[in-house]
C-alpha cells in the first residue's frame, strides 16, 4: 500500500558537491588539498538527509540527471528516503566547495533544463504524494528555463493537495515566495536584503523586516544570521536563538539544516522554544560535519540544553 509522506523535499537544480577542503586558500598559487569529498547536494536534499537521520522519514523529488545518479541513489537508499527524482537525459551538475579557514567558496556549475513537459510531470508527482497536513519544501535556485511563472504553479500543486508550503530559495524565487501564501519561508539576512533593496545591518532591522514579512501573511517566518544565531517568528511567538561556539568544519548545508530541523519541532507538535532550540541543533551538527548528518535523538536531547533561545519583541 503507497503511504503518503508527511514530508516531500523539492530540489529542481541539485549538485554533486565537490568539497575540497584547504589549511588556507591562496588564489594565483598552487594549493595543496588536506581532503577532498563528493556527496550528493541541493537544498531540498540535505533537509531530507538531516530529517532521515534524526528519524524522520520524507520522499524527495525534483530533477536528475540520468547520466550519474548513483550517488544520490546510494543515499536515498541508506537513508530510508523515497526516491520521487524525475530523470532528465544527460549528467546532474558538480559544485565544487572550497572550505578555508572556516569559509566556503562556492563554484557553482549550469544545471540541467527541464521542459515544459518534465514540469508537468513533477506537479504531478507532487499531486501524488503531498497529502492535507503534509509539509512540501521547495529548496534552492530555480534551473535554466524554468521560469518564476513555473514554480508558482508548482506551489499551487502542492497547495491544492492541501499541503504546507516551505520555500528555501532566494531571488526571484523568494519574492515570488513572499508573494504566494506559502507557510514558512527562510531567508538568510543577506537574501532578505537583497529582496528588500536595502541593507540589514543589524538586529533590530532584520527583527523588523521578518515581522514585516509574517504580517503579510507567512505564518512561519525563519531568518538565518550565521554566527548570530536565527529568528523564527511563528503564530505562537518570536524567538531568538543561539548555539554555543561552534568549531565549523564547514558551512555547506547549515541553513537547509535549519530548517530541517525546526520542521522536525512542527511534526512533533513542540512549542516554539523547542522547535528553534531543535533548529539550532540541526545547524550546529552541520557545520561540524560536512557530511550532513541528522542527528539522531539521543544526540539532539543533550544539545538543546546547549542553545540560547530568547523571546523577542518589535
Amino acid at each position: 500500500m503507497f503511504t503518503k509522506p508527511r514530508v516531500i523535499t523539492v530540489t529542481l537544480n541539485p549538485a554533486i558537491d565537490q568539497t575540497v577542503l584547504l589549511e588556507v586558500l591562496r588564489p594565483g598559487e598552487v594549493n595543496r588539498c588536506l581532503s577532498m569529498d563528493l556527496q550528493p547536494g541541493g537544498k531540498g536534499v540535505n533537509v531530507s538527509a538531516m530529517l532521515a537521520g534524526y528519524g524522520i522519514p520524507s520522499a524527495a523529488t525534483g530533477f536528475l540527471g540520468a547520466g550519474n545518479p548513483g550517488l544520490f541513489e546510494s543515499l536515498f537508499a541508506s537513508l530510508g528516503i523515497r526516491d520521487a527524482f524525475i530523470r532528465l537525459p544527460g549528467a546532474t551538475r558538480t559544485g565544487i566547495k572550497i572550505v578555508a579557514g572556516g569559509e566556503t567558496t562556492d563554484l557553482n556549475f549550469p544545471g540541467l533544463e527541464p521542459s515544459a513537459a518534465d514540469l508537468s510531470k513533477l506537479g504531478e508527482m507532487l499531486t501524488c504524494h503531498a497529502s492535507p497536513g503534509s509539509w512540501v519544501v521547495f529548496g534552492g535556485r530555480l534551473p535554466a528555463g524554468v521560469a518564476p511563472q513555473d514554480f508558482a504553479l508548482l506551489i499551487d500543486k502542492a497547495k491544492q493537495a492541501g499541503a504546507r508550503v516551505a520555500v528555501d530559495t532566494s531571488g526571484e524565487a523568494l519574492r515570488l515566495a513572499f508573494e504566494h501564501g506559502v507557510d514558512l519561508v527562510k531567508p538568510n539576512h543577506l537574501e532578505l536584503s537583497e529582496i528588500l533593496g536595502h541593507a540589514l545591518p543589524d538586529a533590530s532591522s532584520r527583527l523588523a523586516a521578518a515581522v514585516a514579512l509574517q504580517r503579510r501573511g507567512m505564518p512561519h517566518v525563519i531568518l538565518s544570521q550565521g554566527a548570530e544565531g536565527a529568528l523564527f517568528l511563528a503564530p505562537d511567538g518570536r524567538v531568538s536563538a543561539l548555539p554555543p561556539p561552534v568549531r565549523v568544519t564547514s558551512t555547506v548545508g547549515a541553513g537547509d539544516s535549519l530548517l530541517a530541523g525546526y520542521l522536525a519541532g512542527l511534526l512533533e507538535e513542540r512549542p516554539l522554544p523547542e522547535r528553534a532550540a531543535l533548529a539550532s541543533v540541526f545547524a550546529w551538527c552541520a557545520l561540524e560535519n560536512p557530511r550532513r548528518q541528522g542527528p539522531g535523538q539521543a544526540l539532539a536531547a543533550e544539545r538543546v540544553k546547549s542553545i540560547i533561545v530568547r523571546p523577542v519583541s518589535s
